[in-house]
C-alpha cells in the first residue's frame, strides 16, 4: 500500500499500558466512525506495514485506544510511539453537497461569481489558521481562503468549484 493511495487517520501519542497498549490522537470530527477498525496501516520509516487490531474503545473524546496483536510489551508499544496511522481512501466516508476532502479537489477549476475562471487548484495549505485553495493561473500562485461562505456551489461531476470572493482579492495576485 503507498501513502497515496491512504488518508492520515492520526498519530499514536503515547503508551496506554503495561500490555502494549497505545492511544491515538484521531484527526476527525467523527471518531467514533473509527472506532471498530480491523486494521490500520503504520508509518514505519518509507513503508506503510498493516497492523491488526485486537481491540480498541474511545478514550476522552478524540483519543482512540487500540490494543494491536502481537504487540504485547511497554517495549513494543515504544516502538510505535509516534508513528502515523492511514487507512486506505476508500474507508472514507462519501460526502456530498459543498463538503469535500482536501485530496479530491486537486486538479478541480476554481471560478470566481464576479471574476470567472481563476486556475486549477493544486493543493490546499492547511497549515494556516485558515485553510486556503492554492490556485496556479498562468504561473502564478492565488491563495483563496477556504471560507464557507465564499464557496458558492462544488460540482463534482465537470470538477470545478465556484466561489464568490470579496472584491479585489483575486485582483491582488494579478
Amino acid at each position: 500500500m503507498r501513502k497515496e493511495d491512504c488518508f492520515y487517520l492520526g498519530t499514536i501519542v503515547k503508551k496506554y499500558s503495561f500490555k502494549g497498549e497505545v492511544l491515538v490522537k484521531l484527526d476527525t470530527d467523527e471518531p467514533e466512525v473509527y472506532e471498530n477498525l480491523e486494521s490500520v496501516f503504520i508509518a514505519l520509516g518509507n513503508n506503510l506495514v498493516p497492523f491488526f487490531i485486537q481491540e480498541s474503545s474511545l478514550h476522552k473524546s478524540t483519543l482512540l485506544r487500540i490494543k494491536f496483536e502481537d504487540v504485547d510489551t511497554e517495549a513494543d508499544a515504544d516502538a510505535l510511539l509516534k508513528c502515523e496511522l492511514y487507512l486506505p481512501l476508500d474507508f472514507l466516508p462519501e460526502l456530498t453537497g459543498n463538503q469535500f476532502y482536501f485530496h479530491e479537489i486537486t486538479g478541480f477549476t476554481i471560478e470566481d461569481t464576479n471574476y470567472g475562471v481563476i486556475g486549477i487548484i493544486k493543493g490546499v495549505n492547511d497549515t494556516t489558521a485558515q485553510s486556503l485553495f492554492e490556485v496556479e493561473k498562468d504561473g502564478k500562485e492565488i491563495l483563496i481562503p477556504m471560507n464557507d461562505e465564499f464557496i458558492v456551489k462544488v460540482d463534482r461531476d465537470n470538477q470545478t468549484i465556484l466561489v464568490k470572493t470579496p472584491e479585489g482579492l483575486i485582483d491582488l495576485y494579478l
